[in-house]
């Protein structure tokens, strides 16, 4: 199988959450990267270092934001 996105290296004291709102404006996000990288999924914190992939992910008009959470519920 071949994937389309690009890589990504780690900081240290990233998490997934953290990443997904960099790189896609949302922390909703963070789910496709889980995804993407199942080798990482019990990973909370990152060491720093390690090699992620980053696959493309649709991100909705402003319009179907206003139907989605402003927070991760888990953040409330």
């Amino acid at each position: 199988m071949e994937l389309s996105g690009y890589g990504y290296v780690c900081s240290t004291g990233e998490t997934f959450d953290s990443i997904a709102l960099a790189l896609f404006g949302h922390e909703k996000y963070a789910a496709e990267l889980l995804c993407a990288n199942p080798e990482h999924c019990r990973t909370s914190v990152f060491r720093g270092g390690e090699k992620l992939y980053i696959p493309e992910v649709d991100i909705p008009s402003r319009d179907a934001e206003l139907f989605m959470p402003a927070k991760a519920p888990w953040k409330e």
